[in-house]
């Protein structure tokens, strides 16, 4: 079997898509393999631009509303949509293809691998992102390619079960043997799927040649909420998480980003590096106890509210 035998579907979902999300669709239709099909899911086609599927015909769309979206359930759908493919790739759309390769990248490493379930693509930073996020970029996406198994998690702890949505590739087959993505998720979809298919026996994979340019520039506010729903996420699936703390993989990452700003004569920015990293685990840790907070906390907390919509909430007292 080659890249030309198999069907690739890959999804791509979007809200409020910016000005990247052109240059991704445009570059996805370039690639030397192109997906034989391309799913947009949209949400609030209020903010949708008409005008993108008279450029890309072919493109098929689906529009769901801001409540209807999550995490785990709006991938499932979208995976239980393209279910004829047999790779589904994944992306966020601001997720923008650096080379004409991703796509056979992603694909070649799942025909290559036998063991693999799943492979994600190294994340370039852009020319706008800051130091900061330029570390964690290097830090989280490095130059070498690796697979993991769930063997490894002794040995990496958490970073074993390390998988990014923003760009990821799937075998069906492997997805749905291992139950595919939660029905329910605030956050951390990815890694939830890569545990279920690490118990499966399968390898997970980050290939390196599959280039994706993503990063944001999040304020120490940002990084507070959107930490608060990764603590909430190690809660809610505590068969992934509960056996692999989080705490002393973050402690590397501030450790490795203060000796390199040091090296690099920008000392300056520890001050910035401590206020982030505070923000960070303070949203972490009352992530992890939400369950405590009254309903009214919980949602100047979080960064996706609509996910608490029908969430009952005892009594924390």
């Amino acid at each position: 079997m080659d890249l030309k035998e198999i069907r690739i579907h890959a999804a791509v979902f979007t809200y409020k898509p910016g000005k990247e999300f052109p240059v991704l669709l445009k570059r996805l239709y370039l690639q030397e393999r192109r997906p034989d099909r391309l799913l947009v899911v949209n949400t609030e086609e209020k903010y949708w631009d008409r005008s993108l599927e008279k450029l890309y015909p072919g493109m098929e769309l689906i529009h769901i509303r801001k409540e209807e979206f999550d995490h785990g359930a709006s991938r499932r759908m979208a995976a239980d949509y393209l279910s004829d493919g047999d790779v589904l790739v994944f992306m966020t759309q601001d997720a923008v293809p650096a080379d004409r390769h991703l796509i056979s990248s992603l694909a070649q490493v799942l025909l290559d691998e036998a063991t693999a379930g799943a492979v994600y693509a190294r994340q370039i930073p852009r020319k706008s992102c800051s130091y900061l996020e330029k570390c964690t970029r290097e830090y989280n996406y490095p130059e070498k390619t690796c697979i993991r198994y769930i063997e490894d998690t002794g040995k990496y702890g958490i970073k074993a079960f390390f998988c990014s949505n923003v760009c990821a590739a799937y075998w069906r087959e492997s997805y749905e043997y291992a139950g595919g993505f939660p029905a329910k998720a605030i956050f951390n979809e990815d890694m939830v799927m890569a545990s279920s298919l690490m118990r499966m026996g399968y390898g997970v994979v980050y290939c390196a040649d599959a280039r994706v340019i993503h990063s944001h520039n999040y304020s120490p506010l940002q990084q507070f909420h959107r930490n608060f729903d990764i603590g909430v996420s190690h809660v809610e699936f505590p068969e992934v998480f509960a056996s692999v703390p989080a705490e002393g993989e973050g402690i590397r990452l501030v450790k490795r980003t203060a000796r390199k700003a040091i090296r690099d004569g920008k000392a300056y920015l520890l001050g910035e590096l401590l206020i982030q990293s505070a923000a960070k685990y303070t949203g972490y840790l009352l992530g992890r106890h939400f369950q405590r907070l009254p309903r009214e906390v919980v949602l100047r907390l979080t960064m996706n509210k609509g996910y608490w919509k029908n969430i009952v909430f005892s009594d924390p007292s």
